[in-house]
């Protein structure tokens, strides 16, 4: 496999031809990454590193039909980067990344007892749609709950990995741990991201047909008695769709579950990390979501409305989709419990700007519970001060009251 076109983007990075670079971008990624971004997100990357060094070899990660990802690492002064980079068969770029260079490897959480579980791989769908997951079972006999996990929006992997750190696979460890049986699984557009691009794709698309999979592959097990959905982010928004598509599903865990309109939500984060962290966001950026939201709000919104001129190069089918769903009312009308837990320094999903619409609209529901964890970010990793992109990078865990909240729980509505 060549993979010299990735080689060839990192030097342009390091030359600052961005408009270069953005001109090899598949239309949605130029959509959601224009030049001007990229600019940004690279300087201030090179900021914190120095200036480069070096640049390694490209290293191919996985291999699909449509589409290769590969590693480019880059050498700084202060401290090395990888440009992550997903290319399709025309030599497009499906998804580029920045990240810090590998660090320590994740080590379990304090809370976690690797004793008490074992860990197999399941394949969870058929046909090209497959992707592949990771079932955590406890040991020993007896029935229990069983959970299925749902990451959160863009192209995750099944730990939900955030530059060192993998917030699905804490609460996996951890919840298996206090007998919860657990399955995680990469999201389609993880391991296919042209599938997002494919027409008429969907956030049910990309999330109900493998949710309701797992869920049924779950209760396949003889020592799970009945399965929840736990979704983070746009997984927790998801959830409730998840769970009209499939009865089974015995409840729901909605962790920092968005109910603002993402459209809406993108304007609102770029202004926040306008002053948090400029170096990332410009006011082009908080002009370009601006414009684009108003696309979405459009009653001229179709099908057919190109992504370049909708958020993140979503399609228009996608946006309409999104407009369209409620997650509160849709959660309403579920007779299921659900656990609804935020964080306090979240600054994507927020305590001020989605929480209300969760209290409000199921304050009718004496089987709701909900909790705020005044210290956790978006991730829930406890921590103080203004929460921003940069927390992320630094190795954490999920904290262990939220496992504590969760698994209690469920065994309070077990």
């Amino acid at each position: 496999m060549n993979l010299g076109p990735a080689t060839a983007v990192a030097e342009m990075l390091r030359e600052e031809r961005f408009d270069e670079v953005e001109a090899l971008f598949a239309p949605s990624l130029r959509a959601a990454v224009p030049a001007g971004t990229l600019r940004a997100a690279w300087t201030a990357e090179i900021g914190k590193r120095g200036a480069v060094t070096g640049i390694g070899d490209a290293v191919a990660e996985t291999f699909t039909a449509d589409l290769v990802r590969a590693r480019v690492p880059v050498r700084c002064e202060g401290g090395d980067l990888t440009v992550l980079m997903s290319i399709d068969a025309d030599g497009l770029l499906q998804g580029l990344q920045l990240t810090p260079a590998p660090g320590p490897a994740w080590t379990p959480p304090p809370y976690a007892d690797p004793s008490a579980f074992t860990e197999r791989e399941v394949t969870i769908g058929a046909g090209s749609s497959a992707v592949p997951g990771t079932l955590t079972m406890p040991d020993g006999p007896g029935a229990r709950p069983g959970v299925v996990l749902l990451p959160g929006g863009g192209p995750f992997d099944r730990d939900e990995t955030s530059g060192p750190n993998k917030p699905l696979k804490d609460l996996a460890w951890g919840l298996a741990s206090r007998g919860v049986a657990v399955l995680r699984f990469d999201k389609i557009t993880y391991r296919s991201p042209v599938a997002a691009n494919a027409p008429g794709f969907t956030m049910s698309d990309e999330y109900v047909p493998h949710a309701t999979a797992a869920v049924r592959l779950l209760r396949r097990e003889s020592t799970v008695d009945r399965v929840f959905v736990l979704g983070h982010s746009m997984g927790g928004k998801v959830a409730p769709r998840v769970a009209l598509a499939e009865p089974a599903v015995a409840g729901l865990v909605v962790l920092a579950g968005d109910t603002q309109p993402m459209h809406h939500a993108a304007i609102r984060v770029a202004r926040h990390l306008m002053t948090t962290a400029p170096e990332l966001i410009g006011q082009d950026t908080v002009d370009l979501f601006t414009r684009q939201a108003a696309n979405v709000d459009s009653p001229g919104l179709s099908p057919d409305t190109p992504g370049t001129d909708l958020p993140f190069g979503f399609s228009g089918s996608y946006w309409l989709d999104q407009r369209g769903y409620d997650p509160v009312a849709t959660a309403a009308r579920l007779d299921k419990p659900m656990l609804v837990l935020q964080g306090g320094r979240d600054y994507q999903v927020t305590v001020e700007d989605d929480l209300p619409r969760w209290r409000t609209g199921l304050a009718h529901r004496p089987d709701v519970t909900i909790h705020v964890h005044a210290a956790g970010d978006h991730l829930f990793f406890p921590g103080t001060g203004p929460s921003t992109p940069a927390g992320y990078e630094e190795p954490n865990h999920v904290d262990a009251a939220v496992i504590d909240d969760i698994a209690g729980w469920l065994g309070e509505v077990g």
